[in-house]
């Protein structure tokens, strides 16, 4: 952990500014008006604890390693973070932005102050990960003679498709229409 007293130094949660809905309902475009990295974005992440249970990763639906990205962060070892992230997340661009962040629920700093901005921090993370090129294709080293097939399109069926064809197979996904 950086900065131990990084919660005691920094009591309050920076939320990034939300665009108007009637300019969000005419586009796709991202629902912040601040995205990617932020002045505020490495006080926020000293924000983490560290804990010694940390509930957040618990209260993650794919256990990410969130004080270890929190701490990341906090340094400015963005090319790590990534890296850490993406080694329990598949699409982290995606999971980022949709995800109802179940994490900040579980973390133990929002008993008595506002939890850590875990959601935002994921978000930024990948943005500088694609701002800086850390977003590498990963081919197999070898390919194997053998087809999967991979039943659903949804999150968890274009994860595995992807994780088995890292691993050198070939995927087909199929959907019901």
């Amino acid at each position: 952990m950086a900065d131990p007293r990084g919660f005691l130094k920094v009591r309050t949660r920076r939320e990034p500014a939300e665009r108007p809905v009637e300019e969000r309902i005419r586009d796709w475009m991202d629902v912040h008006a601040e995205s990617g990295l932020q002045p505020w974005t490495r006080e926020q992440a000293s924000r983490c604890m560290d804990c010694g249970t940390p509930f957040c990763m618990t209260g993650c639906p794919l256990g990410n390693l969130i004080p270890e990205f929190n701490d990341l962060v906090y340094q400015g070892k963005w090319e790590d973070a990534y890296h850490r992230l993406s080694s329990t997340n598949n699409f982290p661009e995606v999971t980022g932005r949709i995800c109802p962040a179940l994490c900040e629920s579980a973390c133990v700093l929002g008993i008595h102050q506002p939890p850590t901005m875990i959601k935002n921090d994921e978000c930024t993370i990948i943005d500088q990960a694609w701002q800086l090129d850390y977003v590498k294709p990963m081919p197999p080293h070898r390919l194997t003679d053998m087809t999967v097939a991979v039943v659903g399109s949804g999150p968890a069926g274009l994860a595995c498709a992807q994780q088995l064809t890292r691993a050198g197979h070939t995927v087909v996904v199929f959907e019901r229409d």
